[in-house]
């Protein structure tokens, strides 16, 4: 069996490192490594407009900002096919056929629509298209028969659900779907990054975020100003690196090499989390290192987005290019779909025959 992997992000601004650390770079790293056959990138703009439908235009501006930072984190168009996810109807039609393999009482039990539902403050003015996104991201995932969805932990629910349509309708019609599975951060620090506020969600709307494209002073300022340890006053007090975003961000960034270019006096992260434990050791010092850190992450990808951003008619045409092959693969699935549900009527020839059999026998 083909090794496939399905993943993408809604278009609903530009993404930030939380982003960056908990998808985009793996996604990177897996499209580099060889071990995948095909590899779909989706900008889901159709499911962001589920809880967006009254502002459309937020969506559709944010398109060219993901594509962007999809690009300038380092997916290649040559090795991954990046697609908008609105522009193949068949993913619409699979959407509907799932629908009747799950009940509403099902839907109300995925922890992650509970609580995406309550932070969105729905409760009965739940749009229906947002309720049955579970479902709709099955079709994503089953249109293209990926073996491998890399999400964060409070994605499983949703796979999970996945796995129920999919283990449903082979049982009922035939054995055309696959059952993903799921490929999970390797850094722990990595499944959900902080907002610089301390706030456990980084979010535009909340205004804590380091996104991929601010440039050097914007991140240098947001780092300076983020929240460490209120009980750290004096550097002589001893520090805690618990719930400490400064840590959090080293934690999910920093390598061996950044601390014998930047802070040669620590071996590791471990040798600085322990001097900050024991006091001696101010937060300004420890945030200049991340400053460095950071810089020398994003720097890169800011340049290559640089690059970019001189040609947008061209990655439109990335997305053209890609959203036309994703679009064959989808259609194939379908086509299989609508087979095993016996409803190709017009290329059934034996219930043709057949009927054309009864009816002449009857005349």
């Amino acid at each position: 069996m083909s090794k496939i992997i399905l993943t993408g992000d809604r278009p609903t601004g530009r993404l930030h490192i939380g982003h960056y650390v908990g998808s985009l770079r793996r996604r990177v790293e897996l499209q580099n490594s060889g071990e995948f056959d095909k590899i779909y990138i989706m900008i889901a703009d159709a499911q962001a407009l589920t809880d967006n439908f009254d502002n459309p235009e937020k969506v559709r501006q944010n398109i060219i900002e993901v594509a962007l930072d999809y690009l300038s984190a380092g997916l290649d168009p040559a090795k991954s096919n990046l697609f908008i996810q609105s522009q193949i109807s068949e993913l619409t039609e699979l959407t509907f056929f799932y629908a009747n393999l799950v009940t509403v009482s099902r839907l109300e039990r995925n922890p992650t629509v509970k609580s995406e539902i309550q932070m969105r403050g729905f409760e009965r003015s739940l749009p229906v298209g947002f309720f049955t996104y579970p479902i709709s991201q099955a079709a994503d995932i089953t249109a293209f028969k990926a073996t491998t969805v890399p999400v964060g932990e409070d994605q499983l629910p949703m796979i999970e659900q996945t796995r129920e349509i999919v283990r449903k309708f082979n049982s009922i019609y035939d054995e055309v779907l696959v059952e993903p599975d799921v490929l999970l951060p390797e850094n722990e620090a990595c499944l959900r990054l902080p907002g610089v506020d301390g706030n456990a969600k980084m979010s535009k709307s909340l205004g804590n975020a380091i996104y991929l494209a601010d440039d050097s002073e914007t991140v240098r300022k947001k780092i300076m100003s983020a929240y460490t340890d209120p009980t750290h006053l004096q550097v002589s007090d001893p520090g805690h690196v618990e719930g400490n975003v400064v840590f959090t961000y080293l934690d999910a960034f920093s390598t061996k090499e950044h601390f014998e270019e930047y802070l040669p006096d620590y071996a590791c992260l471990d040798e600085l989390k322990e001097h900050y434990t024991r006091g001696g050791l101010g937060d300004v010092k420890v945030k200049k290192f991340l400053v460095n850190v950071m810089e020398e992450t994003l720097a890169p990808l800011r340049a290559r987005r640089k690059e970019f951003e001189k040609d947008i008619p061209g990655v439109y045409e990335i997305l053209k290019a890609g959203t036309e092959v994703a679009r064959e693969t989808a259609a194939q699935t379908l086509a299989e779909v609508k087979r095993a549900m016996k409803i190709n009527y017009f290329e059934d020839v034996d219930l043709i025959q057949s009927h054309a059999k009864k009816y002449e026998s009857e005349s």
